[in-house]
């Protein structure tokens, strides 16, 4: 696992049943469980989906929040707003 400057802002909860939640080359940061950037236009990737009738914000492939090197980035959004 890589070391970080601000263990504040990373931890991993490998015992959840559902770790990881994403597939990636490195350990999924648990802090952010649920985006908290959802409901925001953000920097991850994710797309828009039809279901339902409805548009939704599709994230299955989104590993953003899940970095602890996006950290910052996160809290300038949710500052922001």
């Amino acid at each position: 696992m890589k070391e970080h400057k601000n263990s504040a802002a990373f931890f991993a909860n490998k015992q959840c049943r559902y770790y990881p939640c994403h597939e990636s080359d490195e350990d999924i940061n648990c802090l952010f469980c649920y985006c908290p950037l959802y409901h925001m236009d953000c920097p991850g990737n994710y797309e828009m989906t039809e279901a339902g009738g409805k548009t939704i914000k599709n994230c299955k492939d989104c590993v953003y929040p899940h970095m602890a090197d996006n950290y910052p980035e996160i809290i300038k959004r949710l500052k922001s707003n």
